[in-house]
């Protein structure tokens, strides 16, 4: 049944419609004959009838979403034999791992959580802005049209990975993957559209300021296309899912070699806001350092904000983390829900301090692993002749508490624009009454954070 799967999303892969590295309505590096250079199109107005009616493309944007899809599940497929034979049925196994999600850590490494993850949104996300002409030519900046299409952008990544994760064709249908401690955390959840998002922001950053500095200054085109393909890594691969050359780029009309004018509509920046108090709504997506009596908690989390007053906003929290301090068998993570209230002066500048009190619960999940008894049971397997795999259970202990939680603390923000302000830090007390186990505590004591947060209702 799993093997039917990986020959459909295949098949489907095959038959949908690749444009064989056109270079279409983008400029282009070409560096043979047969990639041929097509001048862009003009991006109409903002707000003009031309632009009010292009719409969304999705029959491209679903078939590039398939190969980016299938992509994935077969890379999976090849390299993991848990994904191969997970030794339950189909069904059964794709219900048990939804069924089984809870806690933060899903025993992935570091890189994979916070920096594989967060690469697979962005191109989620550059695949919704390749095929959302409204906004394709947007620039990175401090203008409504921008934000609003990356914002498009993250809400298409989410519910991508929502289906990669606990999807039809999916980790929890192709593996069964959360079936089995310890994936069943939801840092992905969380982790891929939010850092996704401040990845597309960054590439598109480094795209405007950087990539193009090489291009006005120098001519050789090989260093001008290793400029664009490595410096926006996550765009160059959806545009090879779209059947584009990688360094393929749909905006302003401005020639490669010595021109930085455009004769293009550029959407220019808005200057910062003047008007006093905190943005209508925020949203936040934040890495965090947690310093407690079990060691370092390291992880990250959201955070929305809705204005009250003027100088106060009502905050809902969900964070977690994965506990690095544990001894070599010993695994545990910490998942945090809280709401309350900040509190900000009534400030018109760019530095924007508060203080905020939080109140919820705290889910502790931790998994002790027994290497004795592994190995006792792998040895009676294998005098007993039997071609038996040791199920995971039967040498590890698993438990998970709940508990009430209160955390406050101060921070500092920074206002870039009307749009964007940058959380350069906070600090933070918690306290956390769930119960200790396996040794292991709540976390209890300081957190440190940093992050982004997205301002809505200022532009």
């Amino acid at each position: 049944m799993r093997l039917l799967w990986i020959v459909v999303a295949a098949a489907l892969l095959v038959a949908s419609d690749t444009r064989a590295w056109s270079a279409d309505d983008s400029d282009s590096l070409a560096l043979v004959p047969v990639i041929r250079p097509v001048t862009p199109a003009i991006a109409p107005v903002i707000g003009s009838e031309d632009h009010k009616r292009e719409h969304v493309q999705w029959k491209p944007l679903l078939s590039q979403s398939l190969r980016f899809l299938a992509i994935e599940n077969a890379f999976r497929y090849v390299t993991e034999a848990g994904t191969r034979a997970p030794g339950t049925p189909f069904f059964q196994g794709y219900l048990h791992s939804v069924g089984a999600l809870h806690g933060w850590a899903d025993g992935d490494p570091f890189y994979v959580n916070y920096v594989g993850h967060p690469m697979q949104g962005a191109v989620s996300g550059f695949l919704w802005i390749q095929n959302d002409p409204s906004y394709r030519a947007v620039e990175f900046g401090r203008n409504r049209e921008y934000w609003r299409s990356r914002l498009r952008a993250a809400a298409f990544a989410w519910a991508y990975s929502e289906e990669t994760e606990i999807g039809i064709i999916s980790e929890a249908s192709i593996g069964n993957i959360q079936a089995k401690f310890p994936q069943q955390g939801f840092v992905d959840h969380v982790i891929t559209p939010s850092l996704g998002l401040a990845w597309i922001l960054a590439e598109d950053a480094l795209d405007k300021y950087l990539v193009r500095w090489i291009e006005r200054n120098t001519e050789n085109r090989y260093v001008q296309l290793l400029a664009r393909g490595s410096l926006n890594p996550s765009r160059s691969f959806a545009n090879v899912i779209g059947g584009r050359i990688p360094w393929a780029r749909t905006r302003s009309a401005e020639p490669f070699v010595g021109n930085p004018r455009s004769s293009e509509r550029r959407y220019t920046a808005d200057s910062p806001s003047k008007v006093a108090g905190v943005a209508p709504f925020e949203l936040a997506v934040t890495s965090a350092a947690h310093l407690h009596t079990s060691g370092p908690c390291v992880g990250g989390g959201g955070t929305a904000a809705l204005r009250l007053l003027p100088v106060s906003q009502l905050v809902v929290e969900v964070s977690g983390c994965k506990m690095t301090g544990s001894a070599k068998e010993l695994s545990g993570d910490s998942l945090k829900y809280m709401i309350g209230s900040r509190w900000t002066p009534l400030v018109t500048g760019s530095w924007v301090p508060y203080v905020q009190l939080l109140a919820g619960g705290n889910r502790l999940t931790t998994e002790e692993m027994f290497p004795e008894k592994k190995a006792a049971l792998e040895a009676a397997a294998r005098i007993s002749g039997l071609p038996k795999t040791v199920d995971h259970n039967e040498y590890t202990n698993q438990d998970e508490t709940n508990g009430f939680a209160i955390a406050v603390g101060t921070g500092l923000d920074y206002k870039v624009n009307r749009a964007i302000a940058v959380r350069l830090g906070s600090v933070e007390y918690t306290r956390s009454w769930a119960r200790q186990l396996s040794g292991t505590a709540p976390p209890t004591g300081f957190q440190v954070t940093a992050g982004l947060v997205l301002r809505m209702g200022t532009w």
